[in-house]
Order: C-alpha cells, then sequence, then structure tokens
C-alpha cells in the first residue's frame, strides 16, 4: 500500500492472485467494480496482517481470527448500509405515491373547475338575451 501526495489518496497495490480471481470471477462487470472489489480484496488482506503482527507473532490462529474480525467488521457496516439504502428506497417510494395521489386529485380537481368553467360559460352563451 502507498499514499499517492498528489491526490491525498492511499492507492491499494493489488496482488496478482487477488486481480486472477476478480477478473474471473466477475466476467462481465464494469472495470472500476472490479477494481473497486479487487483493492477491497488487498485492503481487507492488509488489515487482517497488520492486525496479527500487532497482536504479537502471526499465527495461524491469530491470522484466522483477524481475518475473521475484518470480515465481521465489513459485514456489520454492509448490514448498516444495506438498511440505510432500504430505509432511503422505502422513504423515496412513500413520496412518490404521495406526490402521484396529490397530483391525480389536483388534476381531477383541475378537471373539474374545467367542467364548470364550460357548463357556466355554455350556460352564459345560451341565456336568453333580456330586454330585447
Amino acid at each position: 500500500m502507498t499514499f499517492d501526495p498528489n491526490d491525498n489518496l492511499e492507492v491499494v497495490v493489488v496482488r496478482p492472485v487477488t486481480n486472477e480471481v476478480v477478473e474471473t470471477e466477475m466476467v462481465g462487470e464494469t472495470d472500476e467494480l472490479k477494481r473497486e472489489t479487487k483493492a477491497l480484496i488487498d485492503a481487507i488482506k492488509n488489515r487482517a496482517q497488520t492486525e496479527a503482527q500487532s497482536a504479537g507473532t502471526l499465527t495461524r490462529e491469530t491470522y484466522l481470527s483477524a481475518v475473521r474480525q475484518a470480515r465481521e467488521a465489513i459485514e456489520r457496516d454492509k448490514l448498516i448500509e444495506r438498511d440505510r439504502i432500504e430505509r432511503s428506497w422505502a422513504t423515496v417510494q412513500q413520496e412518490a405515491e404521495s406526490n402521484w395521489h396529490l397530483l391525480m386529485k389536483e388534476i381531477g380537481e383541475f378537471g373539474d373547475r374545467v367542467q364548470a368553467a364550460g357548463k357556466a360559460a355554455w350556460d352564459a352563451f345560451n341565456a336568453p338575451v333580456s330586454g330585447k
């Protein structure tokens, strides 16, 4: 992992094995989606290794524990995001339905007013002329 001072971004170096797996498993996906997936996988690997190394010797159990913790953290984040997206979508749907009903009500009222205005104009046009 390197830091690019021009963009103020952390650049994740994608391992060849990650590249191969993503290219094989995500055939037909956009390059951006593949690139982000590769970066995510290697970031997870890096985080797990860093956590395992900071805990002491890199044993299989320590590594598995670190990987498990990283996965659980990502799954929690994913669930929170999914819940937020679902709530947002439900809100958008409710607002769209409400706006649709208001629009239909206003169109109906406008139609009634046009009809009443037309009837009033017709009645005025056909009214007997008084005084002659």
